[in-house]
């Protein structure tokens, strides 16, 4: 039977009403790493559009791990009780609400994009030394900033961070549990050769590299309920071809492995560790071939980014195989109710919200 986009699918025993996803989306709009209104009506609002699952933001397990001062924490209970109104409202709306557990490594403490200045913001202005798996920063125009190397006894107290940020994820009612190691941040760090010159056992070979992942994986498993789903994000290619670096046969290598510690998902996204890199084209469904190549190729769910705007599209990635959920981004920012629109223009009658049935399409 084909699958459609309407289709539920269910990942270990968690029900989900349809392969329509929410990326995780900074919105620099946090206190301290504390959720606001902001957080409560942005995701909240996208269940109440009909998303089967809707990610949170990049949510920092330490805050030194943050993207920017504004992102979102799960470093404290304090975090953890903020963002259960949310997940409450999520899940009273039909949504399965997922959170992206996430350290930024040497990309951390970065302006907003919104803002005047851009990069790394200086001490005194309230930034601070990032981390790495190697002392080579992230070369950002015009700053000299520094990354302090972790050591074997700092990689201990992460993968404590993350364990302990799942166990809060937990208790906030999140039902998804996403490792964020892609886009350049920590955990593809570790992974690329661009950004990763370790001699120990966390660095060099592909199987020293992709360690810690597998390490932070397995400690938020161990967390997370067997019926509940873990998802682990990927940078599928780093898009540089004239060094070593991180590219698609290692990312299918890594999903098998992923498989073996009972990783339900690989979202599927790419690029992110160095300027340099050349994407070659940023049409539609740019990334899908990463996710269909991963999903050909092993035996783990998949999930489709990059460029999905269209009901049509959407429906095609999952009616053709490419990918198990379509993960739309800036189409949800355009529009909440994405995926009510999506059904009626695919002729799918689907529930709307009570208050909002007056409005539906007849």
């Amino acid at each position: 039977m084909t699958e459609t986009l309407f289709d539920p699918i269910t990942l270990a025993d968690t029900h989900v009403r349809n392969r329509i996803t929410v990326s995780p989306m900074c919105q620099y709009s946090a206190e301290e790493g504390i959720a606001t209104e902001w957080h409560r009506v942005h995701l909240g609002s996208r269940a109440v559009g009909g998303a089967g699952i809707v990610l949170s933001e990049a949510t920092a397990v330490t805050p030194e791990g943050r993207i920017s001062p504004q992102d979102l924490g799960i470093w404290s209970d304090e975090h953890a009780e903020a963002l259960e109104p949310i997940t409450s409202f999520i899940r009273s709306q039909g949504s399965v609400p997922g959170i992206q557990l996430a350290h930024a490594g040497r990309k951390a403490g970065t302006y907003r994009p919104w803002e005047a200045e851009s990069g790394p913001i200086p001490l005194e202005e309230g930034g601070w030394v990032p981390i790495g798996p190697s002392d080579q920063p992230y070369p950002y125009e015009g700053s000299d900033r520094g990354v302090t190397k972790l050591s074997l006894k700092d990689i201990e107290d992460l993968i404590d961070d993350f364990t302990a940020a799942a166990r809060r994820s937990l208790d906030a009612g999140f039902e998804i549990a996403e490792v964020h190691a892609a886009h350049g941040y920590l955990l593809h760090e570790f992974l690329s050769p661009i950004a990763n010159d370790r001699e120990d056992d966390y660095g060099g070979s592909f199987e020293n590299r992709v360690r810690l992942l597998e390490e932070v994986t397995a400690a938020v498993r161990d967390i997370w309920p067997d019926d509940k789903p873990v998802f682990v994000r990927i940078s599928a290619t780093d898009w540089i071809d004239d060094r070593p670096s991180w590219d698609l046969e290692q990312s299918v290598r890594l999903a098998d492995r992923l498989c073996d510690l009972r990783v339900d998902l690989i979202d599927v996204s790419s690029a992110g560790i160095h300027p340099d890199q050349n994407i070659t084209n940023t049409g539609p469904g740019y990334q899908v071939e990463f996710a269909e190549r991963i999903n050909a190729e092993t035996d783990i769910a998949v999930g489709a980014v990059g460029g999905i705007t269209d009901a049509t599209h959407a429906d095609a990635i999952v009616r053709n195989g490419r990918a198990d959920l379509a993960i739309v981004g800036r189409e949800h920012l355009r529009d909440p109710y994405f995926a009510l629109h999506a059904a009626d223009e695919l002729g799918v009658d689907v529930e709307w919200p009570p208050q909002y049935r007056r409005a539906k399409p007849r």
